[in-house]
């Protein structure tokens, strides 16, 4: 029986040395990112009073759930919780399923003016007109105040176009070939075969757009002067850090705190410090189980330009 032989590396003194301080210094990096999250977390979950004396630190104080449960009684959070998600779903699947259509035609040498259309496409991720005529456009086009503001600006998005374009670019044209010689047209081929072979990167951006679509605030805050209803959660969480902040000003200026506006900025700071994590635990949660499409799919479309 033939014995298995591994090749042992020699590790000098200073080689582990040197691991070892990798080690604790990755480390403390990721305890200096993750801090920010948990004490964001017991802050939610600790007692109100403790919170804004700020004896909560390092353990909650008092632990209870009730500032989420009260989340409910918040005026028009629920409506911008829906709002956010609709976008996020909504968006993210459009932009998918147009930049996977997109990234498959450009690589056709048959595309009628193939190589203008991936110019011009590629020359908008370097020219922008500016906030200005961007609202212009939106106002001339009538997409203020509506819901479809949030949707289709973002469905062509030129860089995962590219990126799309570069991954099926890897699949082996033989496969391609194959199906067309039995007999299936250009949507056959691209469905049955480049699709589901495209998962990784298809998975890939849609990380990309939902981050996007969730985190988006500027569009909300631009847009919708007059329908409060279609505010975003990050855009109701800007209401809210404004209205804390403005708050705590009056109280500054006023020279004298009463009970009732103790208790107004207590709450608003506890609701911003409840909303801030609620609006944060949805791509904590998704990003885990998207991450090994992630890697290898920004990977494998990044071999070739």
């Amino acid at each position: 029986m033939s014995k298995k032989v591994r090749n042992h590396i020699a590790r000098t003194p200073g080689d582990i040395v040197f691991e070892t301080a990798l080690y604790i210094f990755f480390g403390l990096f990721t305890l200096l990112c993750v801090f920010p999250f948990y004490y964001l977390f017991i802050n939610t979950i600790s007692a109100n009073d403790a919170v804004v004396s700020g004896k909560v630190n390092f353990l909650p104080v008092s632990v209870h759930l009730q500032n989420y449960i009260a989340l409910k009684d918040v005026a028009d959070l629920g409506s911008s919780i829906l709002v956010t998600i609709a976008r996020t779903i909504i968006g993210t699947a459009l932009m998918v399923m147009v930049s996977a259509w997109a990234g498959y035609l450009v690589t056709k040498q048959k595309m009628y003016k193939r190589s203008l259309m991936y110019r011009l496409l590629v020359i908008t991720m370097y020219f922008n007109a500016g906030l200005i005529p961007w609202y212009m456009n939106m106002l001339m086009l009538g997409l203020t105040e509506s819901f479809w503001a949030y949707i289709i600006p973002g469905v062509i998005a030129p860089y995962n176009i590219i990126l799309v374009k570069t991954y099926i670019e890897s699949i082996p044209a033989s496969l391609e070939e194959s199906a067309v010689i039995d007999g299936a047209s250009t949507p056959q081929v691209f469905l049955r075969i480049i699709l589901p072979l495209s998962v990784p990167i298809l998975a890939t951006i849609a990380i990309f757009g939902a981050v996007g679509n969730w985190n988006s605030f500027q569009d909300s805050l631009l847009l919708m002067n007059k329908q409060t209803h279609l505010y975003t959660l990050q855009h109701r969480l800007y209401v809210y850090l404004n209205s804390s902040s403005n708050l705590g000003a009056l109280v500054s200026g006023s020279g004298g705190l009463s009970t009732q506006a103790a208790q107004n900025m207590l709450n608003t700071r506890v609701i911003k410090y409840t909303v801030s994590m609620v609006s944060i635990i949805p791509i904590l949660l998704v990003y885990p189980f998207m991450q090994r499409y992630f890697v290898k799919g920004i990977m494998l479309g990044a071999v070739k330009g």
